[in-house]
């Protein structure tokens, strides 16, 4: 889109206000001509930028469906969660199983993804800050679960309205339900690691 913006006035009219998936089908149809001029050098660098988005959009959802297969086969009631996609789960997956001595207790995991609660308070205010340690992938995909549920469940945006009429701030209910989930995606990761271990017997 940069360099749409940049581009000689007749291409750009020609690409203005397309939205971007017919943006890259437009610039991959996209021949410079001959001999070499502003607008077909221009043209060549849309098509073969719009070329590379294509291949790594194919790449892309060749690996979202291996991730799927697998995060589907190894943690089926994790990928079934709301707000929990292949991504996220595959996210989660790593970051236990890279340090599966942090998952003796549902605290531990908890400040493995850095959604333990810190104190902040000071004189008489009693409060707690965002955690900014532990693992930054996992306390992301957290935060990827707690939005879609802002935005699709019930429950958690009434828990947010609620908590916010007591007082705090949207960035303090949000680590709360961060830390909330954090405490269902340990129990859902427990009882999958039980799992193998008992099929195994």
């Amino acid at each position: 889109k940069a360099l749409v913006v940049t581009a000689p006035a007749r291409l750009r009219a020609s690409l203005d206000g397309l939205s971007s998936d017919r943006l890259v089908r437009r610039c991959g149809r996209l021949r410079p001509a001959r001999p070499l001029t502003a607008t077909s050098a221009m043209k060549q660098a849309l098509h073969l930028l719009a070329q590379r988005w294509i291949r790594l959009t194919a790449e892309m959802t060749a690996i979202e469906a291996d991730l799927e297969r697998v995060t589907s086969t190894v943690a089926p009631e994790l990928v079934e969660a709301l707000g929990v996609g292949p991504v996220v789960a595959a996210t989660l997956l790593v970051t236990a199983s890279d340090q599966p001595q942090r998952l003796t207790s549902e605290a531990g995991f908890a400040a493995l993804c850095g959604v333990s609660p810190i104190p902040a308070s000071s004189g008489k205010t009693n409060r707690h800050r965002l955690n900014r340690g532990g693992d930054r992938q996992a306390n992301s995909a957290l935060h990827h679960i707690v939005i879609v549920r802002l935005r699709y469940d019930q429950r958690t945006r009434a828990y947010m309205e609620r908590r916010i009429g007591e007082g705090l701030s949207k960035l303090e209910v949000i680590r709360c339900l961060k830390r909330y989930v954090a405490r269902e995606v340990f129990a859902l990761l427990k009882s999958q690691m039980r799992a193998p271990a008992q099929e195994t017997a």
